[in-house]
């Protein structure tokens, strides 16, 4: 199959997805109900952290806090990024792909690439609420767009993850709790609500090899008045390679999924 074939099928399901959000666009409201919360208080909450020594944010916390809610807004978004694979298997329509020739490769992209397209809208919201509230990003537009491929990378790699973990389970109970169980701990062992260097040691650590910090140092860093680029584009190569993994995992329980049927 050619890849312009593998293209068109790619684009015909990723506007199925995006077909049933525009039939309930409240999904978008109540996706970004707690991020823009967390925002709002954490930001109030927390705000005279930065006058505590040590704190190396900057002077203002909403700046500060602002990737990191992104981040996390991405995080959560794509952990349940699998739970339409079990809708369409649970209701025969996996089946019915798997006996057409529809593109496999082009079945696991196209939820990917949905997530990307939420992950954006929902980032632009959070940014204009944050702006709205007080924060000024001296990155401009150039840092803004890293901003957002950063959000997308990390929402691809977990994307691709929960794709993953659906295929295997075929389970919303067990999808739920292996999102759960890895999403708060990827959140709190970075520097997304608080400067790692006000943290332990052993988190510091933990937080170099933690693809969520990744991503937030990528999109606070290219926010900076003068951003260490050189930081910023290693944390996203990271991302980037890690996605590549992460979807050849995936296509191979795709694989495993069909040879069980």
């Amino acid at each position: 199959m050619s890849a312009l074939t593998a293209g068109a099928h790619t684009a015909i399901l990723t506007g199925r997805a995006l077909r049933g959000f525009f039939r309930f666009p409240m999904y978008l409201a109540m996706n970004l109900i707690q991020p823009v919360i967390w925002l709002l208080l954490f930001g109030q909450l927390f705000k005279s952290v930065v006058s505590i020594p040590g704190f190396t944010g900057g002077g203002n916390y909403l700046v500060f806090l602002t990737p990191g809610i992104v981040m996390m807004m991405a995080l959560f978004g794509s952990a349940w990024a699998g739970t339409s694979y079990i809708q369409d298997m649970d209701s025969g329509v996996m089946d019915r792909f798997l006996a057409s020739p529809t593109n496999r490769g082009a079945m696991i992209v196209a939820t990917m690439l949905y997530q990307a397209v939420l992950t954006v809208i929902q980032t632009v919201v959070v940014l204009g609420v944050a702006w709205l509230a007080g924060a000024r990003f001296d990155g401009g537009w150039l840092g803004l767009v890293v901003l957002l491929l950063a959000a997308v990378l990390l929402t691809s790699v977990f994307s691709a993850f929960s794709n993953a973990v659906a295929l295997l389970t075929g389970d919303h109970t067990a999808l739920i709790g292996i999102s759960q169980l890895i999403s708060f701990p990827l959140m709190f062992l970075s520097s997304a609500i608080m400067d790692t260097g006000l943290s332990p040691a052993w988190v510091r650590q933990v937080a170099r090899f933690n693809p969520f910090e990744w991503a937030v140092v990528a999109g606070r860093g290219a926010l900076q008045t003068v951003p260490d680029w050189g930081v910023v584009w290693a944390n996203l190569g990271l991302l980037a390679g890690l996605a590549v993994v992460m979807s050849w995992l995936a296509a191979r329980a795709f694989g495993g999924y069909q040879r069980s049927l």
